[in-house]
């Protein structure tokens, strides 16, 4: 069974060409899907919705599969009316991150079930299917043997993605913290979290990364890494593994990931590759069913 590859949208505020200049140089990665829009800050608007269908047409010409994601966090009018566009954008498939865009796609057009439905059962999981999903992305806090579970008892023809890089988006707020890091209010947030290309790292006070701020996002400050485990997720029946994006070494990443996929090199020699490029030190607690930030070794 073959394991493709997805690139998660990204989830920081970068600027505008450099956004096009990233897209272009995932263009020529070994990634097989693409996630695209902004799913964290709707005050994020570099980018407009042509300006994202104009880099969906380049990773097509390119051989990659498109998905436009929605944000988790809906708050005005303004973002429904942001949703209906997307939603209704007649030709790219959709993840939906809240179940009000699961309801504005439900029996009309195959959609992705985001990380952020929380689906944890198989009802749930069931109730997707019957709605139209065709692909679910496994929460970020489910372990390995919960996804196992999951996955006997999955619906026919849904397929089944994980989280396996990047750091963790774990929540969402009505506040902005990056904002409130700079004493400024949410709405004239002169938008500070473009000075933070992976985030803000918090710190405890004993010195040690604790969570990243990424405007109303809270992130794990450790990356999760589940490069170990693919060999058991192709045993599962794990269609798409998701690596989140950071500012540098993305396409790096990529190709490493693709090459255990591939059997090239082991997950080892993968790994001792990739710590010197990650922005912080490589977690996998959650899928050994411990606290999130723990690293259990392989």
């Amino acid at each position: 069974m073959t394991v493709k590859l997805a690139l998660g949208p990204v989830l920081y505020f970068w600027p505008r060409e450099r956004m096009f200049d990233f897209y272009q140089e995932i263009a020529k990665s070994p990634v097989d899907i693409v996630y695209l829009g902004e799913a964290v800050c709707s005050r994020r608007r570099e980018l407009r919705l042509s300006d994202w269908l104009d880099i969906a047409d380049l990773l097509v010409a390119a051989g990659k599969e498109v998905v436009l994601s929605t944000q988790a966090l809906l708050e005005s009018k303004t973002d429904i009316g942001t949703l209906h566009r997307i939603t209704d954008n007649g030709r790219f498939m959709v993840e939906a991150n809240d179940m009000g865009a699961a309801h504005c796609l439900a029996g009309k057009t195959p959609f992705v079930a985001g990380p952020h439905l929380n689906i944890f059962n198989p009802p749930t999981l069931e109730f997707m299917a019957e709605t139209g999903a065709k692909r679910w992305v496994m929460p970020l806090e489910m372990s390995g043997e919960g996804l196992k579970h999951m996955q006997q008892t999955r619906p026919a023809g849904m397929e089944t993605e994980v989280f396996a890089y990047g750091r963790m988006p774990l929540a969402f707020s009505a506040r902005c913290f990056t904002a409130r890091h700079r004493n400024l209010p949410k709405d004239d947030c002169r938008f500070t979290c473009m000075e933070f290309p992976d985030g803000l790292a918090l710190k405890t006070k004993e010195g040690q990364h604790f969570l990243t701020l990424n405007g109303i996002q809270t992130q794990s400050a450790l990356v999760y890494n589940l490069v170990h485990e693919l060999g058991v997720m192709r045993d599962l029946g794990v269609d798409v593994v998701r690596i989140s994006p950071q500012s540098q070494q993305t396409d790096r990443i990529v190709s490493l990931f693709r090459d255990v996929l591939d059997n090239k090199i082991s997950a080892e020699e993968a790994m001792r590759q990739m710590e010197p490029l990650m922005p912080d030190q490589p977690c996998n607690g959650y899928w050994h069913g411990k606290p999130g930030l723990d690293r259990m070794v392989a």
